[in-house]
């Protein structure tokens, strides 16, 4: 449609009259533009009915100002709150609101009626494409392309037509355009904010799944820590006790032994936990145990009463600090499980074999020492307090060697004795891995 900024009788077709024409339309579209983002900037706590609402208040009172009631014709009043009021739904129902303000532009074309407030067809049809499909925006453009068609026609200067038919096509075009790149903006808007949505949930379950693996580690690092020294610390008492009388000196040296492996424990706790304090300085001077410190372990067994035997072949330098510490772990375990289930005078040997693509150990214990000098009920009774060793322990060694996709074997010799093989695949994981 041709609008003006006031009515036009049929027969005045000047071409000045057609320039004015387009100058106001222009003012008038840059007015409502200038509303709109106004209202889209306000206040976010109004609802959008009640944004809609001001904005068709306002191009009502922009486009039929008190100035010009007195010049309308006696329909207009009508034309002009039929124009504007369907505004006020535009979000809710954009296509229903579009066809609304059609028929009634239909109805002025009738009366041969021309109104400023015919902009509200652009504002619908923006609507149409910013908040509804690409067809129902093309319906819309169609229906808005025939009444320009029909308004170029009735209300176009003399020879004039084309080129009105032409620039109402191009404003129409950039509204219709204009909504639609306000509808992918907005669709794209939503795809971030559902990406981000969804990497913080991806971030949430990496968290929870850190935390758990971290959980998982500190038990049975605990588990380790708490056993071993524990079962050094019982056997040492029991020892202090039974010589107490007859060799003094002897168990004042186990005790010793029971109070340094006491602070050692609670160093390795600290350490395990990474709860250093300033006033515990002995956490930070002790480096994380590893394979150097296997001897160190295999002696503190022979002072709890299991004589060990360590052998150790290739060089530990280039093995990665995690494997050493999941090695002498490992060993660890073994010989508390040894310590806390063989029977007196048991022997155990630790064999270690290093390489830079892989770590094999074996722990071994022989549980015939006892045997050889008890009966067959004696015996028995034994294997039933060794029991399987599956407990907690087996476990956490089996989640040791599975971080670096290496394989565990636990289980008993056939003639007595208890076996612990282990192989650490460093090729395939590393020190990363773990």
């Amino acid at each position: 449609m041709h609008w003006t900024d006031r009515p036009v009788p049929v027969s005045d077709g000047t071409s000045g009259r057609g320039r004015s024409s387009t100058a106001a339309t222009k003012r008038l579209e840059a007015a409502v533009r200038q509303i709109e983002g106004l209202l889209r900037q306000g206040p976010r706590l109004l609802p959008p009915v009640v944004l809609d609402a001001l904005l068709a208040a306002g191009l009502f009172t922009v486009t039929f100002g008190p100035s010009q009631v007195p010049r309308a014709h006696p329909w207009s009043v009508l034309f002009q709150v039929g124009l504007v009021l369907p505004l006020v739904w535009r979000r809710r129902a954009p296509l229903a609101t579009f066809l609304a303000v059609a028929v009634v532009a239909g109805f002025q074309w009738l009366a041969a009626i021309q109104l400023p407030a015919d902009l509200a067809l652009l504002v619908a049809l923006y609507t149409v494409a910013a908040h509804s499909t690409w067809r129902r925006a093309l319906l819309a453009g169609a229906v808005l392309e025939g009444g320009i068609l029909l308004a170029s026609s009735r209300w176009a200067p003399d020879g004039a037509f084309l080129l009105s038919v032409v620039a109402l096509t191009a404003i129409a075009a950039a509204t219709a355009v204009a909504g639609m790149n306000m509808r992918t903006r907005r669709a794209y808007l939503a795809s971030l904010k559902e990406r981000a949505a969804h990497l913080q949930r991806e971030r949430d379950q990496r968290a929870q799944l850190a935390i758990s693996e971290e959980r998982a580690r500190i038990a049975r690092d605990v588990h380790d820590i708490v056993t071993h020294n524990l079962s050094v610390m019982v056997a040492l008492a029991d020892s202090a006790v039974y010589v107490r009388h007859r060799a003094p000196e002897k168990a004042t040296a186990a005790m010793q032994q029971i109070s340094g492996t006491g602070r050692q424990a609670l160093t390795d706790m600290r350490r395990s936990l990474g709860v250093l304090r300033a006033d515990e300085p002995d956490a930070l001077l002790h480096p994380m145990p590893g394979i150097a410190q296997l001897k160190s372990l295999a002696d503190q067994m022979g002072d709890a009463g299991l004589p060990t035997r360590l052998d150790v072949e290739g060089d530990p330098a280039p093995i990665p600090a995690a494997a050493q510490l999941t090695v002498y772990r490992l060993v660890q375990e073994a010989l508390t499980n040894t310590l806390k289930h063989a029977p007196s005078g048991t022997r155990a040997e630790v064999r270690v074999r290093l390489s830079r693509e892989a770590v094999t150990m074996d722990v071994t214990d022989d549980g015939r020492t006892s045997r050889a000098t008890v009966g067959a009920a004696h015996d028995s009774q034994i294997a039933r307090s060794r029991g399987p060793r599956s407990g907690h322990g087996i476990a956490g060694m089996r989640e040791r060697v599975a971080a670096y996709g290496g394989t565990l074997e636990a289980g008993p010799f056939p003639g007595g004795g208890w076996r612990v093989s282990a192989r650490l695949d460093l090729g395939a994981s590393g020190d990363g891995a773990a």
